[in-house]
């Protein structure tokens, strides 16, 4: 049996380091969770053609996935505080310019390049896993009972992504729909840009660029490895090192990879099951079953994900992510036996147990599989395969319903969440091998 331990969070919370870089994460959170919904509410009230709009939010999903780890890796590489400030001033700009072109209903045109820069973004999840993995890793917050353990921050800090998940894109389509169609947005880059803000100026809790911990060779991918080797050959260890830093982690390191495809695989699901459930709802003559099934899904991840990290389980982290990722992708796999509205929710909400323990072991395993220098970059590629699975989820699903009719679209998406337990049951040995 795993080990219980309930104080988990009051020893995160009494981390007074950790607070305004942590306050500053979840303002910039607001602003990547609200940007995909966001921007189609905006362009549509303003009187942009709902294609427009989703080409619009597709552009900036494109973003993420090729400029964002780019811009995670040059952090790792110089420094939070050097680079975090200028780039934030690109996301910065471009909603600044796009709220001011929606508002002068600009052609359309105008806006692509503008949705380019806004999904530019530094990812905020990246920036504030990195502080907590270099301040408990390298002991800046000492050794015993009074320091958290990383399965308690990446608890915590899952339970902070799925509040921001609930309450920015509701947020942001109620501003926009009561004070003006850009206000949603403007919360949104406003937020972004304080929480950057309070995220630089903690330089305190910064990661140093390049640093390693004991135990970053221990079964890790090769660029661990190396960076071991630099500590004992400084000349040849260094030359090898920046070789291999050179290259992106998405290509050093499998498991990088098959964590990104696990995202993918998450992302394109839910946004398939939200477009699916709410035209189900519809189909009912009651929209109001998709609201609340929704509701209730995102509340059953925030309890179990704060339940989970005070669970301690005495599997090695390589099982621990096989096992959630079984249980996530069986339990919605389920999804496609929906025809009805009772079963909607028997099947929905009971799976959503599995949800954020799912992304928990997903974040602690990317941590145990690289190097501390690159993690930044490496969270930074995993979000990113939820960020493309949730612009191509909704389009598939939207296809399928009306091509074939919704429960032909609760079908397909169970099949598709269901690759996330066979994706990780294929390269289980892979994950042994290569996760600490």
């Amino acid at each position: 049996m795993g080990a219980i331990e309930p104080g988990i969070y009051k020893k995160i919370l009494a981390v007074r380091q950790a607070r305004s870089f942590d306050a500053g994460g979840l303002l910039m959170r607001f602003y990547s969770y609200m940007t995909n919904i966001g921007v189609v509410t905006m362009l549509t009230l303003s009187g942009y053609s709902f294609l427009m709009a989703g080409l619009v939010a597709s552009t900036i999903a494109l973003a993420v996935f090729l400029i964002s780890p780019r811009i995670a890796k040059l952090i790792d590489r110089r420094g939070q505080s050097a680079v975090l400030p200028k780039a934030a001033c690109l996301p910065v700009a471009g909603t600044a310019a796009m709220l001011a072109c929606v508002a002068a209903h600009a052609p359309v045109e105008v806006l692509f390049p503008l949705a380019v820069l806004m999904g530019s973004a530094p990812s905020p999840q990246a920036l504030v896993r990195a502080r907590w993995t270099y301040l408990l890793r390298t002991g800046k917050l000492g050794a015993g009972s009074g320091a958290p353990s990383l399965h308690g921050v990446f608890s915590y800090e899952a339970v902070l992504d799925d509040i921001g998940f609930m309450v920015a894109p509701a947020l942001s389509i109620f501003l926009a729909s009561t004070i003006a169609p850009i206000a949603g947005m403007a919360f949104g880059i406003g937020a972004f840009a304080v929480g950057a803000a309070l995220v630089t100026l903690s330089r305190s809790t910064e990661p140093v660029p390049g640093w390693t911990a004991a135990g970053d060779a221990d079964g890790a991918d090769a660029p661990v490895g190396l960076a071991a080797d630099a500590a004992v050959l400084p000349a040849e260890g260094e030359a090898a090192e920046q070789a291999v830093r050179s290259k992106s982690i998405f290509r050093t390191s499998a498991v990088v990879r098959i964590l990104f495809c696990l995202m993918f695989f998450l992302g394109a699901f839910f946004g398939a099951l939200d477009t699916t459930t709410v035209s189900f709802a519809e189909e009912l003559g009651n929209p109001n079953i998709a609201s609340m099934a929704l509701m209730m899904q995102a509340a059953m991840s925030v309890v179990m994900g704060f339940v989970f990290g005070m669970v301690r389980l005495p599997f090695r982290q390589s099982t621990q992510l096989v096992i959630t990722a079984v249980l996530f992708g069986c339990a919605f796999a389920c999804t496609a036996f929906i025809d009805s509205a009772p079963l909607l929710f028997l099947i929905t909400v009971p799976a959503s147990l599995f949800y954020a323990p799912f992304l928990i072991t997903i974040n602690a395993t990317c941590e145990g599989a690289v190097p501390g220098s690159r993690f930044t970059e490496a969270i930074t590629w995993v979000n990113a395969g939820i960020t493309c699975g949730m612009t191509l989820g909704p389009t598939m699903a939207g296809a399928i319903v009306d091509g074939w009719g919704t429960l032909a679209a609760f079908k397909v998406g169970g099949a598709v969440v269901a690759l996330t337990a066979v994706t990780a049951l294929a390269f289980s040995g892979t994950l042994r091998r290569n996760v600490r």
